[in-house]
């Protein structure tokens, strides 16, 4: 049986920070990543930058304001991350993802009619680009809230468009920050690894309990996380096997360290359909109008897969879709969605994953699937130390916890239990 790894102070895979969203000057934050600024969702390991205001700057900086019941304090794990967001290279990662950017401008075009004349937030607003295209579809005015020094620049790309009359940007954390009439419509690209890595989604349903008016627009609307079985035998190799004969020499008994080196902490890489052995288990249905953040601090499913072929189990793969605008259809299931949901147990089937990128009248989706177009945020996995050899229809069952840690709300532990063939193990990693 695999022993528990508390994922302590190691590397971490792939990518690096989060959206930003708002904190106001002082400090405070909404977003995550942490003080050491490991890891965050898109890529940028880069050091904060100051800005220089200028004279001219229409940035508001709100101080926090008397309330019956406070913000949360802003931590130094939020400053950090705020800092995190004020390098530019998070933010050129992030709009280079053509599948990430076009389908927000496609999905923003999509709904015109709902924002034409009407009152947006664009919910951690970076270099403003959303609140941009939300402006060129004919909002009436647009409060672009980002806690992270990139707002000053925000506001200059902004100027540059002749756009200062239309956009508003709020220096501030969405917790802190005043907006004095309530909103049409709520844009915001929270997404993090795993999907709720980071839980800036919690600054988003503050935004939408704040301003929002009944029957306003969520963009996006709904998402949801999966997970399944993967094999991958040429990362194991590249990683593993590698130490058993380097340049004729046996360094096999560096192979412990190197496991855990390389798997104790979920890694963020690029994977293909072909590396999947069974269909997708949904693991969290999030509708965006409803959603607590109170149910986002624990989220737990129980899993059942059955191979569709023999390969050996590496670990498991978590992707993520996002809808814009048209509701599901909600199945009694523990948190998924029928509508993608055809077989028990919370399965995805090829049926309902055609349809749902087949038919031009439903929702715009954003997929991070392996079998669609690669995106930044790519898939996450988490690897067993050892494989599993598994054969043809053989189950794989167990159960997932992912709850915000302790140490930081921002970082997310991982509990994983799972069994196949007879032999049962736990896998607990956090994600940092």
């Amino acid at each position: 049986m695999f022993q528990p790894t508390s994922g302590s102070n190691g590397g971490g895979g792939g990518g690096g920070g989060t959206h930003s969203n708002g904190v106001h000057h002082e400090g405070g934050g909404s977003g995550g990543g942490g003080v050491t600024g490991r890891r965050f969702r898109r890529g940028g390991r880069g050091k904060s930058r100051e800005h220089a205001g200028g004279t001219n700057s229409r940035v508001y900086q709100q101080p926090q304001q008397e309330a019956e019941s406070p913000p949360p304090p802003c931590t130094d794990f939020d400053v950090a991350y705020f800092h995190s967001y004020a390098h530019l290279g998070i933010h050129e990662e992030m709009i280079k993802d053509r599948v990430r950017t076009e389908t927000y401008r496609n999905a923003i075009l999509h709904h015109q009619d709902r924002i034409a004349g009407k009152v947006v937030v664009d919910v951690g607003c970076g270099t403003g680009i959303l609140s941009i295209f939300c402006a060129q579809a004919g909002a009436k005015r647009v409060y672009a809230v980002d806690a992270s020094d990139i707002a000053v620049q925000a506001n200059e790309v902004i100027k540059a468009n002749n756009l200062s009359e239309t956009i508003i940007v709020l220096h501030g954390r969405v917790e802190d920050v005043e907006i004095d009439e309530k909103v049409d419509v709520i844009v915001s690209e929270w997404m993090g690894y795993m999907l709720l890595y980071e839980s800036m989604l919690g600054s988003v349903i503050t935004a939408r309990d704040r301003w929002l008016k009944p029957g306003g627009l969520m963009l996006p609307s709904f998402a949801t996380l999966y997970m399944a079985p993967v094999s991958r035998p040429d990362r194991y190799s590249e990683s593993i096997d590698f130490w058993r004969n380097v340049y004729g020499i046996d360094m096999s008994s560096m192979m412990p360290l190197a496991k855990q080196c390389a798997f104790e902490e979920p890694s963020v890489e690029t994977i293909s359909g072909e590396n999947v052995l069974t269909w997708p288990h949904v693991v969290k249905h999030v509708d965006c109008s409803t959603v607590t953040i109170h149910e986002l601090e624990s989220v737990s499913t129980k899993f059942k897969f059955e191979s569709m072929m023999r390969a050996p189990f590496h670990g498991f793969a978590f992707w993520f879709d996002v809808e814009f605008g048209v509701p599901p259809v909600h199945s009694s299931n523990n948190n998924a969605a029928s509508a993608y949901v055809d077989a028990p147990n919370n399965h995805v089937t090829e049926t309902s994953q055609r349809r749902k990128r087949s038919n031009p009248n439903e929702a715009l989706v954003l997929s991070t699937a392996p079998e669609d177009p690669p995106t930044h945020w790519q898939q996450t996995i988490i690897y067993f130390y050892d494989p599993i050899e598994v054969e043809q229809d053989q189950v794989i069952e167990g159960s997932l916890v992912l709850s915000q840690s302790k140490e930081h709300a921002r970082f997310m532990n991982i509990h994983l239990e799972y069994a196949s063939g007879g032999r049962c193990f736990v896998k607990e990693s956090v994600m940092r």
